[in-house]
């Protein structure tokens, strides 16, 4: 990194806005991880553990269970990603700027 960059990235890190960016955004990060993990590894367990329970079909048809849940994981993780894009593009990107803005100055 460039020495005249070393200033710039003083005044970022001690800027109360970036504190605040990163613990927004790593607490956030870790709410979102635990959620797909526990939908994930929920599904895994199902199967792992309980066969029955996704096999068993929906109606007289020849869809079971498992077939929604699995789709629901699915449909659950693009919905989180959303959910993480929507905040990034507003929240996060508005304090990434005022930090910028302040540290520039």
């Amino acid at each position: 990194m460039s020495n005249a960059l070393d200033p710039i990235m003083a005044r970022i890190e001690a800027n109360p806005k970036y504190r605040e960016l990163k613990r927004k955004r790593n607490t956030f990060g870790w709410i979102l991880t635990i959620l797909i993990l526990i939908a994930y590894y929920g599904f895994i367990g199902l199967i792992a553990f309980d066969k029955a329970v996704l096999s068993m079909p929906l109606g007289t048809g020849v869809t079971t269970v498992g077939i929604p849940i699995a789709t629901g994981v699915i449909l659950f993780t693009i919905v989180l990603t959303g959910i993480y894009v929507w905040r990034a593009n507003s929240e996060f990107d508005r304090l990434t700027a005022e930090i910028l803005k302040e540290s520039m100055q």
